[in-house]
């Protein structure tokens, strides 16, 4: 039997767009298995009915959920999902006047999660057990190892603790400092307007999901990628957009570079444009390009990107992670950076664990030599393994990763309390050592309060009509307005007449937003059958416009000098109608004066050994004129000079590093200026707002988005700062200094310990065979770090110049106050050899006597270590306080002191000692003698501290040269930069030859 053959009638083949649903409805509900159906029949059901497998399970919510593995399996990653982002078809349809459902957004945002770009999340449990990893730490593991063979469950316990103690302090203060600068960070998200249910809502960026209709409009940054559909005045282009749709005539690019690459080349792949531009992106951000770039119906717009111009209707393709920018985030992410502060813990974590081994290696020669046992007797601490286990507790720094990280934390939370986003913790080092800050001028140094001063009209032009003329050359969406349209508009309420003829019945046809090439901004408007193109930029670029006489052009030029002069910055304006030729109207003149603590933060920005370089886009008269009222120095230089004034290698490098500023700047003259000087050595701050101010910020020590910076900025920056001017930003490097000293403190303190035991007890083992009892070694341990939790939280100074890590120094500040403090504990111990008990006034233990003066001074050591020129912390005092209290309380009560088991206890030269007590008590008396002579050591201390910082050749060692010059070097470079690849055909043979040429002007340009 045939198969059945369905019949359609004529209308169900109509392929008009509004019968398209329709008549697919028809071909689908096809009567009849599709195998019981005839060949074309059931290809048209099949063609109809057919859904990706995917799409099929996301919609009717029966994905299946990734295999989760086992909760025992806690130090595994979850295993990755194979979807690759890519978005069914069928949920980029969604009719931009009604958008998306509820129900929708639920199920999809279900599938890619939220639109951002975030490194992958740990849990917290897991974040809570990378603080037991790193090489120190995995010491300390073995020593627990140890301590349960030798059955030593004091040990154990107290060990335990110290790992468990530092790992909860840590992720404690980490979490609590990331929910502060998380909480600020909500206030500078990137928003969207996007139609669902029929409604346009203002939401969050990152709760966009795939295929919902967004409304991107000038002034905004782009929040995901997305095809543009029609725009947003020309809703009626939308059915248009599906046929294109249909056809699959969309442009399909994937480069963001390549539309451009391949505009106008024939034969190449990709769709034509569609009908007229709709809006302008800026993608300088990802491609490098100046100019902004026309897009049209059915290209796509992308993730971060700044839209110069128009309003249009888009859908969004895939979530932030699959956009064009997230994969190359996620490229980024799969090289974790470690960081320069990573570096230097590493170094002296690895250093100390060598010096472990060695004192070890010492230890058990002088054991050699007694002959003693590997771990017998148990009860005695005089054995191979208990030396072992000894020095591994004394010499590993357990707090060292935890505090310095923690006081990093801590540091960003501080900072964003003053409106500084810490966006990754290691720039709060780079901050610190920072020794150039390059500024832009706007909103930075001046106020960015422009106001329009008397205006220059040119003869027999009247001043409404060139008012009204800038009016109509400036954006006219009121949402975003660029501060230099806002001023402009507003000025009108000065001028009612001017006011009066914006009323008339204008209509714009085209406008062309200002940028950095023609440098003027062109609009063209209708009135009454006739056409206006209006004008407004650069003096020089609206004058190269128009066609005046010689006399008009230099009183033109003359006037704009005399406004650079005294501060303005020059607008001239400019029109024609139909087809005559250009007519100059005028000039505006604009000031933007600088805030009121500028000069002041600048003047101490350089006595913090930060000179600061002004980097601006206004002309030079007008930067030379700012400096002046900063007294910034007028040593301030045309971009071109840096670029086009013959200058190239060391010569170049010598400009930049002599300059107050650079005026008439493009974001590629800003990257250049970073780039010299990170080549002479200096660490570089880099401020800016825009979007193309983000390569910049990305290339500097220190990128800095300053108040009101747009996204793309904020995400290339390392600190992102909410509240305005330099003020800001001196005051952050101060408290960047401050942190850093905090942690350079603590690292001289714990090497220190870490050396004085070590030294002490393995003389001591080699000399008479003794040493601290473990079980108070472990307290000691957990003493110095439950002290030093609060260094975090300490009142440290801030050094006047720019700080690094000097690690030279470091150590050998370490190292002698290592060798006093094993000398002060020796002093003690020799006195418990004289016959009358030395320092024991009544009775005592020579265990608890030892155990009190270790713990007092290498408690108080932190407060040689941090410096007399702040006063500590109420935190780090009672912390201090604390332990030493319990510290005392041991000694007196005599606590793990084990005891005499021998009376009278012969020492070594057979004398005997009468004091001490039978169950390791010590008199108050006592111990208020070693309360007072651990006072006299760290006073001693003290004073060798501050010797050894007074002496200049210690001060500078280990300090890196902030103005390298390799001439040789830079020359060649400079010459090299100057040459291209010139590519010639033989026209008779036809072979290609390639040669070295010099680069045309047009090329540097390029460049």
């Amino acid at each position: 039997m045939a198969a059945p053959r369905v019949s359609f009638g004529e209308k169900d083949l109509e392929t008009n767009g509004g019968d398209e649903r329709s008549r697919s409805r028809k071909w689908s509900q096809a009567p009849g298995n599709i195998e019981d159906l005839d060949e074309y029949t059931a290809l048209q059901k099949y063609i109809s009915t057919y859904r990706d497998p995917k799409a099929a399970a996301a919609e009717d919510g029966e994905i299946k959920e990734k295999k989760k593995k086992p909760a025992w399996k806690f130090w595994a990653k979850e295993e990755k999902s194979d979807d690759d982002g890519t978005v069914p078809e069928e949920w980029l349809n969604a009719d931009i006047k009604q958008g998306i459902s509820n129900s929708d957004v639920e199920n999809r945002r279900k599938r890619f999660g939220y639109n951002e770009i975030s490194s992958e999340k740990e849990s917290l449990f897991i974040k809570f057990l990378m603080f037991f990893t790193g090489p120190i730490l995995y010491v300390m593991e073995v020593a627990v190892v140890l301590a349960a063979g030798l059955q030593d469950w004091i040990d154990l316990g107290v060990i335990i603790a110290i790992l468990m103690l530092n790992a909860a302090v840590g992720w404690y203060q980490e979490k609590q400092a990331a929910d502060v600068v998380a909480s600020l960070k909500g206030d500078i998200a990137m928003k969207a307007v996007v139609i669902r249910q029929g409604q346009e809502q203002d939401i969050k960026a990152r709760e966009l999901v795939p295929g919902d209709i967004v409304v991107i409009e000038e002034g905004q940054t782009v929040p995901a990628d997305a095809r543009l559909i029609c725009d947003y005045d020309a809703p009626e282009d939308f059915e248009k957009y599906k046929e294109l749709r249909e056809q699959h005539a969309l442009n399909p690019e994937e480069d963001p570079a390549g539309s451009e690459d391949k505009e106008g080349e024939e034969g190449e792949e990709g769709v034509a444009h569609q009908g007229h531009s709709i809006i302008a992106t800026d993608q300088s951000a990802i491609t490098g390009e100046s100019l902004a770039v026309d897009k049209y119906m059915g290209d796509v717009v992308y993730y971060t990107t700044g839209c110069k111009r128009g309003k249009a209707y888009a859908v969004c393709e895939c979530s932030a992670k699959y956009s064009f920018v997230g994969r190359t985030a996620t490229l980024v992410q799969g090289a974790k950076d470690q960081g320069h502060f990573k570096a230097i813990m590493n170094n002296i974590g690895t250093a100390l664990l060598v010096l472990v081994m060695f004192w070890i290696l010492i230890a058990w020669i002088g054991g050699f030599y007694r002959h003693l046992g590997i771990a017998t007797p148990s009860s005695s601490d005089n054995t191979l393994l208990r030396y072992v286990l000894i020095l591994f507790i004394i010499g590993v720094p357990v707090g060292l990763p935890v505090v310095t990280t923690t006081t990093l934390a801590v540091g960003a939370a501080y900072l964003a309390k003053e409106q500084a986003i810490v966006q990754k913790l290691t720039a709060i080092e780079s901050l610190a050592g920072v020794d150039v800050l390059c500024s832009d001028k706007t909103g930075t140094l001046t106020a960015n309060q422009l106001s329009i001063r008397e205006p220059y009209v040119a003869e027999g032009e009247d001043v409404n009509w060139m008012m009204a003329c800038a009016a109509l050359a400036s954006s006219h969406n009121i949402k975003s307005l660029d501060p230099i349209d806002k001023v402009t508009i507003l000025t009108l309420k000065r001028y009612p007449k001017a006011r009066d003829i914006l009323k008339d019945d204008w209509q714009t046809q085209k406008f062309t937003p200002f940028d950095p090439v023609s440098k003027r901004i062109t609009c063209v408007v209708t009135l009454r059958g006739d056409t206006f193109t209006c004008a407004k930029g650069a003096p020089k670029a609206v004058l190269n416009l128009t066609e005046c006489s010689k006399e008009v052009a230099d009183h033109f030029k003359e006037k704009a000098t005399e406004f650079a002069r005294r501060g303005f910055r020059s607008l001239g304006v400019a029109y024609k109608k139909n087809d005559d030729p250009w007519v100059l109207l005028g000039m505006l003149s604009m000031f933007d004066p600088p805030r009121d603590d500028t000069a002041q933060t600048i003047v101490e920005a350089q006595q913090l050994g930060v000179p600061v370089k002004m980097l601006t886009g206004d002309a030079i008269a007008i930067a030379k004129e700012t400096c002046k009222m900063l007294a910034l120095g007028t040593k301030v230089y045309n971009s071109q000079k840096l670029i086009h004034g013959g200058l190239s290698g060391s010569t170049q490098h010598d400009l930049v590093e002599r300059a107050d500023g650079f005026a008439e700047v493009f974001p590629e003259h800003k990257y250049q200026v970073v780039e010299m000087l990170q080549q002479r050595g200096h660490l570089t701050a880099m401020t800016g707002d825009g979007v193309n101010d983000a390569p910049s910020l990305k290339k500097a020590d220190c990128g800095i988005a300053v108040e009101g910076a747009s996204e793309a900025a904020q995400a290339a920056a390392d600190i992102v700062f909410l509240a305005p001017g330099l003020s800001t930003i001196v005051l952050a490097i101060k408290i960047a200094r401050q942190i850093f000293q905090r942690m350079k403190s603590y690292i001289q303190y714990r090497i220190a310990l870490c050396l004085h035991l070590e030294i002490y007890l393995v003389t001591s083992m080699v000399i008479i065979n003794e040493t601290i009892r473990s079980d108070l070694i472990v307290f000691i341990a957990l003493f110095a770090d439950l002290a030093t939790v609060a260094v975090a939280y300490d009142n440290a100074h801030s050094e006047a110049r720019p700080v690094e890590w000097q690690l030279p120094k470091i150590w050998i500040i370490s190292v002698i106050l290592g060798i006093e403090l094993a000398l002060a504990t020796w002093v003690v111990r020799g006195t418990l050899y004289v016959p009358n008990g030395g320092i024991v006034q009544n009775w005592g233990n020579i265990q608890e006597i030892l155990f009190l003066e270790v713990a007092l001074t290498e408690n108080w050591l932190i407060f040689v270590t941090r410096g007399g020129k702040t006063f500590p912390s109420w935190q780090l005092i009672g912390a201090i306080g604390a332990v030493d209290i319990v510290a005392s309380l041991f000694c007196i009560f005599g606590w793990l002191s084990g005891g005499v088991h021998q009376l009278p206890l012969p020492d070594p030269n057979s004398q005997f000692w009468f004091k001490q007590s039978t169950y390791g008590h010590t008199d108050i008396v006592t111990v208020v003698v070693i309360w007072a002579y651990s006072i006299g050591v760290i006073i001693i201390m003290a004073i060798t501290y501050w010797l050894l910082n007074q002496i200049p050749s210690l001060s500078d060692l280990g300090r890196k040269n902030r103005n390298v010059h390799d001439t040789q070097m830079e020359n060649i470079i400079g010459h090299l930069s100057k040459l291209a690849i010139k590519h010639e055909k033989d026209e008779h043979t036809g072979e290609s030859r390639w040669t070295l040429a010099t680069k045309s002007t047009e090329e540097e340009d390029e460049d």
